[in-house]
């Protein structure tokens, strides 16, 4: 019988012919070889059809150790998820770079989608990768360098299924974050000031009120001043998620209601220090469901970009309670990275579960197209090959390591086909 899988969000479901959840390379090349269509899954935090088929689903949890240690270089299996990834190079006094604020991920689907996280002079994730392993769709393991690295370090699982990935890392440091309210019109016009002028900067911005929380990172010696337990929980769950959640859930029941409760949120936030080791601090607990597309855009436009999107929810009275996200990135040279070849800011929306969000992505992503927006391979978007294609000057390299590694098209599912423009087998 045809197991069902749900994604986080639990709005993508697919009903696959079996999963199968190799727990060494060795396995997962049996499992390749044995499946004419299948593909790989994380820990299932996309928020498109990126893992759905009706063939086989491969699941790569088990595959989680650390395989090897050299300097700075650490190779681990492709399953081993961030937030343990993260307590395993601190023990051997190393760090990734940077990372996003979800760390449920499992670094393969991390890097296949172009995750992120936010600072001027870093980064996504992938572009701290040196080397992979991957079972192609002849079902070999293959090590992939030079420019195919290039294409496998976001690969959308269109290469084949990753079993293994070399990170350089960084020696392990501290952050103290502050996060505190801020005028939107004292951050906005001071954007590129505020972002150069520390190592993380990001935003959240509340409709219908006039006010960004904003979160400040540097590195630090500073001596680590970790919360206790019961902090972490009223802070966590209370704060961050419980208030969240109870306002995300009077506005799906009375949607004339958000902009009253948002503007009650932005008077009761107040200023909180965090000061931990770097993934402590990079991460955030997430028990408030809700869907998002999150759109790459030249930074210059950041502030403009911004602004139209709030001005669009105003003049259509949308019933959008949740946060706007505002980060920014270096660019680096994977062939589908989001911040291919230009400094980048990622603007997020997002919907609470169980309300309509297709009017306001579609308009948003208009806005977003009038940038040369590239939205995030993980999250919601409308665009197809035949959009995306020319926002991507190395398309046709991309293509063609495909083609190579996949030449069957076993790993193409309806997902890869309205992206990449390539046919089902």
């Amino acid at each position: 019988m045809s197991q069902i899988w749900t994604n986080w969000a639990g709005d993508q479901r697919c009903s696959p012919e079996r999963i199968e959840r190799p727990g060494s390379e060795e396995d997962l090349v049996r499992v390749v070889r044995g499946a004419r269509r299948l593909r790989p899954v994380g820990s299932g935090h996309s928020f498109t059809d990126a893992a759905c088929t009706d063939g086989v689903l491969v699941d790569v949890a088990r595959m989680c150790r650390v395989l090897s240690v050299d300097g700075a270089d650490v190779t681990v299996e492709a399953g081993i998820r961030l937030r343990d990834l993260g307590e395993e190079l601190a023990s051997r006094g190393l760090a990734l770079e940077n990372q996003g604020d979800v760390d449920m991920q499992t670094l393969a689907g991390a890097i296949s989608t172009a995750t992120h996280g936010t600072g001027g002079r870093f980064a996504n994730i992938s572009s701290r990768v040196v080397g992979m392993r991957v079972v192609n769709g002849a079902g070999e393991a293959v090590d992939v360098g030079g420019d195919d690295l290039r294409a496998a370090r976001v690969g959308l699982g269109a290469l084949g299924v990753v079993s293994a990935i070399t990170v350089r890392c960084v020696p392990a440091f501290r952050i103290r974050r502050i996060d505190e309210p801020r005028s939107l019109d004292d951050v906005l016009p001071r954007l590129d000031e505020l972002v150069d002028g520390v190592d993380h900067f990001e935003a959240f911005v509340l409709p219908y009120t006039r006010t960004a929380l904003t979160l400040t990172s540097e590195r630090t010696d500073r001596e680590p001043r970790p919360r206790s337990r019961a902090q972490a929980i009223f802070q966590d769950l209370v704060v961050e998620n419980g208030v969240l959640g109870l306002a995300s859930a009077i506005g799906k029941l009375r949607p004339a209601l958000i902009p009253a409760v948002n503007r009650l949120l932005a008077r009761l936030m107040s200023r909180t220090e965090h000061l931990d080791a770097s993934h402590r601090v990079y991460a955030n607990e997430r028990h408030v469901r809700f869907t998002e597309m999150e759109y790459a855009i030249p930074r210059e436009h950041a502030a403009e970009a911004l602004e139209r999107v709030l001005a669009l929810i105003e003049r259509r009275s949308l019933p959008v309670g949740f946060p706007i996200e505002l980060r920014a990135v270096a660019p680096d040279d994977a062939y589908l990275s989001t911040a291919y070849g230009r400094p980048t800011a990622y603007i997020a929306v997002h919907q609470y579960r169980g309300m309509e969000f297709e009017a306001y992505f579609r308009a948003v992503e208009r806005i977003m197209d009038d940038y040369e927006g590239r939205p995030h391979w993980g999250k919601r978007h409308y665009q197809s090959s035949h959009t995306l294609a020319p926002r991507y000057p190395e398309w046709e390299r991309f293509q063609e390591v495909r083609r190579r590694y996949d030449p069957e098209g076993r790993f193409v599912n309806d997902y890869l086909e309205r992206v990449l423009g390539v046919g089902a087998p």
